[in-house]
């Protein structure tokens, strides 16, 4: 199990594509072999993604809790699978804009207090300093992914496999 988390800006077109998928072996060729083959415009968070996804939200996995847009990073759009193999959440172009405005509020000192001082129920990763380096660390090029795609006017998808 690798649980790889990747963002990818996607054109309008990928994104209705993606939407008009029947079932998720649709949707995940759709990504693979479209979107993943193409890699124009991709942010790859590993495993951190779970550890950020819970420091941005409430601190649990939950995709319909925490504030909005920083909820929104990961697990808070509207998610397109059915299954829970391969996930694939789209954001549209105009979250894509509010959540660049957030992330680009978001401290350092602030990320390392939610990572610390939130629980994070049934967190797979030990929280450490080492594990905080490495959240921190691939946190930093995020913001300015999420911009670049806000200046294009994208919409972004995150996906992970389980």
């Amino acid at each position: 199990m690798a649980c790889l988390g990747v963002h990818f800006a996607i054109r309008a077109e990928q994104a209705d594509r993606l939407l008009a998928a029947t079932d998720d072996d649709e949707l995940v060729a759709i990504v693979k072999e479209e979107i993943e083959e193409a890699w124009e415009c991709a942010y790859e968070s590993g495993k951190a993604w779970d550890a950020l996804h819970r420091c941005l939200s409430n601190g649990t996995l939950c995709s319909d809790e925490g504030e909005p847009p920083l909820n929104r990073v990961f697990f808070g759009g509207r998610t397109l699978n059915n299954g829970d193999g391969y996930f694939v959440v789209l954001v549209t172009p105009a979250q894509v804009k509010e959540i660049a405005a957030e992330l680009a509020q978001v401290a350092e000192p602030w990320l390392r207090s939610r990572y610390f001082d939130v629980p994070f129920p049934d967190y797979h990763g030990e929280k450490s300093e080492q594990d905080w380096e490495y959240t921190r660390d691939t946190f930093e090029g995020l913001p300015e992914f999420f911009a670049s795609a806000a200046r294009e006017g994208t919409y972004v998808i995150f996906t992970v496999d389980q």
